[in-house]
């Protein structure tokens, strides 16, 4: 049974989804066809390649070289209709992006602000959150990460390296005491204790008491402008904080190294290379 290249674009609607619902209503077919269409698609390939959950549908590994394979297609395909239609210089689709929540919000937001005005077709979906989508299993296109990338399947790239300060409320007096005694800390919860700007300000002020944890830097930020205490920020963050100054506290807090990267799949779509490299000139260094 030969294979309908019709049928690969209800293949990526279901990836992208994860529901043969949301996958009908987004390229407008019914949910019975879908299920038929990618019925027929399997039979045809010989493959499973979508595991059924509860959740949805997961991809198999070998719908996830289908999905890399169909993707490029769609990529060609778009840029044909482009060509032919005299709208080459406009990009098409989405991207899924992932980071961390501060630098998203900070870093990324301008960058992706500024994307948005030069390519209007293409839609970006930012996650933030301290857990890593699997760019292998396609979760995600292109991820921000502090390590990096050990997959092979993975193309990535230092981005910048992020200097880190210990910050204060205007209003606050400055510790005194090379211990911290009498001082209030903001740092990271117990699950990210082992971060190295904790760690740095443990040691640093190792008498001070610890009045607030948060593994969002954000909310750490606003606790250290309320005045609750001293908190290690990253610069970008912090030095745009109102109402707080940059502590001198012997030494600076260890900085950390961003990293991007993404499937070597995705290395020829022309509107993944047009947001990485916007996000490297604008980022990068």
């Amino acid at each position: 049974m030969p294979m309908e290249w019709s049928d690969l674009r209800v293949f990526l609607a279901i990836a992208r989804t994860g529901t043969l619902g949301a996958a009908a209503r987004s390229i407008g077919q019914s949910q019975p066809t879908m299920g038929r269409r990618l019925n027929a698609l399997e039979y045809a390939l010989g493959q499973a390649l979508f595991q059924r959950t509860r959740e949805g549908f997961v991809l198999t590994d070998e719908g996830s070289a289908v999905l890399a394979h169909a993707e490029r297609m769609e990529e060609e395909a778009q840029g044909l209709e482009r060509q032919l239609s005299g709208r080459e210089r406009h990009l098409e689709g989405m991207l899924r992006l992932s980071s961390s929540d501060w630098f998203g919000a900070h870093l990324l937001a301008p960058v992706l602000a500024e994307f948005a005005q030069l390519q209007p077709r293409v839609t970006v979906e930012l996650l933030t959150s301290a857990a890593h989508l699997s760019l292998p299993r396609r979760e995600a296109d292109m991820a921000f990460r502090i390590r990096p990338f050990e997959e092979p399947e993975v193309v990535s790239r230092k981005l910048m390296h992020i200097g880190y300060g210990a910050y204060l409320h205007n209003e606050r007096a400055a510790p005194q005491a090379g211990d911290g005694t009498g001082v209030t800390l903001i740092t990271m919860d117990t699950a990210f204790g082992g971060m190295p700007d904790a760690i740095w300000l443990k040691k640093t002020l190792p008498n001070a008491q610890v009045i607030s944890r948060s593994n969002n830097r954000d909310v750490q930020a606003r606790l250290c402008a309320l005045g609750a205490g001293v908190a290690v920020l990253p610069r970008p963050l912090g030095d745009a904080l109102r109402g707080v100054r940059l502590l001198d506290l012997g030494e600076a807090p260890p900085g950390r190294d961003t990293w991007v990267g993404y499937h070597r799949d995705m290395r020829r779509q022309a509107r993944l290379r047009a947001l990485l490299d916007l996000v490297v000139a604008r980022l990068g260094g």
